[in-house]
Formats: C-alpha cells, structure tokens, sequence
C-alpha cells in the first residue's frame, strides 16, 4: 500500500487546485498569467488554533519552513487559508528546486502566495479569480521575509511564456478569469513549462514533496 493511501489528510485540509499541463500558453483576454516558481506546493491555514503549513497531499510541514510559518502568523487577520509555492531563490532571485529539496535553506523558505481561499471566516472560493487575487494583494502588501504575492501579468500568453523561458524560469500558469477556485484538475488552470528548466522533466512537480 502507498503512503498516498494510508495517509487521510487533517479535517480542515482543502485540496489545492491543479492545472492541466499544456505546451503553449493560451492566447486571449480571458486569461491572466502567472510565473510558476520551481518549490512545493503548500497550503497555509492560519486561525484560533494557529498556523499550519500542508502539503498539496495534507501532510504537516509547519516544523520545517519556520520563516513562512512566522510571516503567515503576521498577517492582519483573525483567518485565512492561502494557496501557493514554498520556494528557495538562488543569488539571481530565481526559485531553485535543489536548494529546497537539500533541506539546508528551510529556514529561510518563502511563500509565493497566489491565491486565497479563506479569510477571517468567509469561503472565497466562488468568487472570480481576479477578486481572490486582488484580497490577497491588499492582505500581503506589507512586506515580510517569509511571503509575497505573486502577481499575474495580463496579454498575450506566448509571450509571457517566452519571457519566462528567456529568464529561465520554470514556465507560466494562465488561469481563466472569472473561474472560481475548485479542488483537483481543472481546465480553468493552464500550465505551461519551460523545456529547458529541470523542472520540465518532472511529470508531476508536487509529488517530490516526500
């Protein structure tokens, strides 16, 4: 038996989103694109009974990324629960997955949140993309070591994602606007890597999370 079966996840995890994997970026007004940073996808809840850090399968790695834990703690609310990527930057600024998977750098992990589900009790979770975005801009605008947002740009897809490629970055996730935030695969999440970031030849970036 795998350990995907024998672990059941807490009773407050929500399963994250997932994009579907595309060689192009798609083209048109109806989506807003995003650097996807090369880290583990997390899952950070903050309420009365403090802040926890999941993994994309609801393992508990508050222990292991302190800085993020203590950044979350910071935030100006009562509760939230914000989805995104724990990741280590090298000395340019860019994600590296070796420097998280190394396990030397975990106390200076950061979280590239971008998006929200949850705040001070209310579920976002059928509000449009954009307006979850723009919550979570206003709720991390004040800088902290352990988070930031991670914005989106708007335009032409390819472009965005010959950019990304350009800077050697590890690809673009296009996200429909309008969508509302819905566990599992979704068509509504597009993502697209880059061929020449080490990450492009992982089938599946969250599973090296054990």
């Amino acid at each position: 038996m795998s350990w995907r079966l024998r672990h059941r996840p807490p009773a407050d995890f929500i399963e994250p989103c997932l994009p579907i994997a595309a060689l192009r970026a798609p083209a048109g007004d109806v989506w807003l694109h995003e650097i996807k940073h090369d880290g583990y996808r997390m899952m950070a809840r903050r309420d009365d009974k403090g802040v926890r850090l999941y993994t994309r399968h609801g393992f508990n790695w508050t222990s292991r990324f302190p800085l993020m834990a203590a950044a979350i703690g910071l935030l100006p609310v009562r509760s939230c629960l914000i989805d995104g990527d724990a990741v280590v930057c090298d000395d340019r600024g860019i994600a590296n997955f070796g420097l998280l998977q190394s396990r030397e750098h975990d106390n200076r992990v950061c979280l590239y949140a971008f998006d929200l589900i949850e705040v001070n009790g209310a579920d976002l979770r059928r509000e449009p993309i954009e307006d979850r975005k723009q919550i979570l801009a206003q709720l991390v605008r004040k800088e902290h070591n352990g988070i930031r947002a991670n914005g989106h740009l708007d335009g032409d897809g390819e472009k965005v994602f010959h950019h990304a490629c350009k800077m050697g970055l590890q690809g673009v996730v296009s996200k429909r606007r309008g969508s509302p935030y819905r566990s599992g695969r979704s068509y509504d999440w597009i993502v697209s890597r880059n061929p020449e970031n080490a990450s492009g030849r992982r089938e599946d970036d969250e599973d090296w999370e054990e």
